[in-house]
């Protein structure tokens, strides 16, 4: 349903107009889409079958598998065929659609951080009181608010997107509908709603990042009482999850934190977000965790 608006469609401009590179650009990201989704469909498929993986860890990083694979498909393979297609239209409602699903995968993959930095917290700062505290019960009680969360946030996002009158110029510089490229298309003064976007995505983005932060410095400075060993073993399992969460809030922060401006490289930080943080991230889990490649190898090699 169109509100606001004269505008029916919009045309997306891509990361490029190069025709050699939009060519490129189809092959590169077809790869990496596919990869994204074959790497998360093992993780979530090697969590679900196997014995060995049932810690809340693994119950967590099931459903970052599980977003990661949405967010992923939110907005790639959009990219992908529009990189080959001469009309690369995209209409009002399609769009207001990608802005909910952007916002609710991406902010549920924020929750889903904090509940892996909150899982390793209990486990390393409260060892005799872990598994009290992360049950089966209070993990799916914890989800289920990420989900809600997620929901509110996103509900937020298109309630203002749908308040933006469009009446004249509809080229999105960009590979997919969000509130910072829509509000430079606006035929209205913006600027109380890019405060709130700042106010909601921007907050969200930088509180999230700063306790992930705090968390992760307790988390160390704890480890001081450990063995070595201790030590190794949880340092490699907290390493991981920092560099996911460099990784997927540096651009975020970058992207939603600043007034109504738009840099040509805001298309390029996007991509970290949106497909290159479901890329690694399966990656990340796997070559660094032994449990889980042990897992692997003896739930597919038993399978072949």
């Amino acid at each position: 349903m169109v509100m606001n608006s004269t505008v029916n469609e919009f045309i997306l401009f891509g990361l490029t107009q190069d025709p050699r590179k939009q060519k490129a650009v189809f092959g590169v990201f077809l790869m990496l889409y596919l990869a994204t989704l074959l790497g998360n469909f093992l993780i979530v498929v090697t969590i679900k079958r196997s014995r060995t993986l049932g810690s809340p860890m693994y119950f967590f990083l099931f459903y970052l598998s599980f977003t990661d694979a949405c967010l992923s498909t939110t907005t790639a393979p959009r990219l992908i065929v529009d990189a080959i297609s001469q009309r690369k239209t995209i209409s009002y409602n399609e769009c207001m659609t990608q802005v909910f699903s952007a916002h609710f995968f991406g902010c549920m993959e924020i929750f889903v951080l904090i509940l892996m930095a909150f899982d390793r917290y209990v486990a390393i700062c409260k060892p005799l009181r872990y598994t009290t505290i992360m049950n089966r019960h209070v993990c799916s009680v914890l989800v289920i608010l990420g989900w809600v969360g997620s929901c509110i946030h996103s509900s937020a996002q298109i309630f203002l997107a749908l308040r933006l009158p469009f009446c004249g110029p509809n080229v999105i510089d960009h590979y997919f509908c969000d509130l910072q490229p829509l509000l430079k298309l606006a035929c209205m003064d913006t600027y109380v709603i890019n405060l709130l976007v700042v106010s909601n995505s921007g907050a969200i983005c930088t509180v999230s990042f700063i306790i992930l932060l705090i968390s992760y410095v307790i988390i160390l400075y704890s480890l001081r009482n450990y063995s070595a060993e201790g030590r190794r073993k949880s340092l490699s399992t907290c390493t991981s999850h920092f560099i996911v969460v460099v990784l997927f809030f540096g651009p975020c922060i970058f992207i939603y934190t600043r007034p109504a401006t738009t840099f040509p490289v805001d298309k390029v930080v996007a991509v970290f977000y949106t497909i290159g943080a479901p890329l690694l991230n399966p990656l990340i889990y796997t070559l660094r965790n032994a449990e889980v490649k042990n897992a692997m190898k003896m739930l597919w090699c038993s399978k072949v």
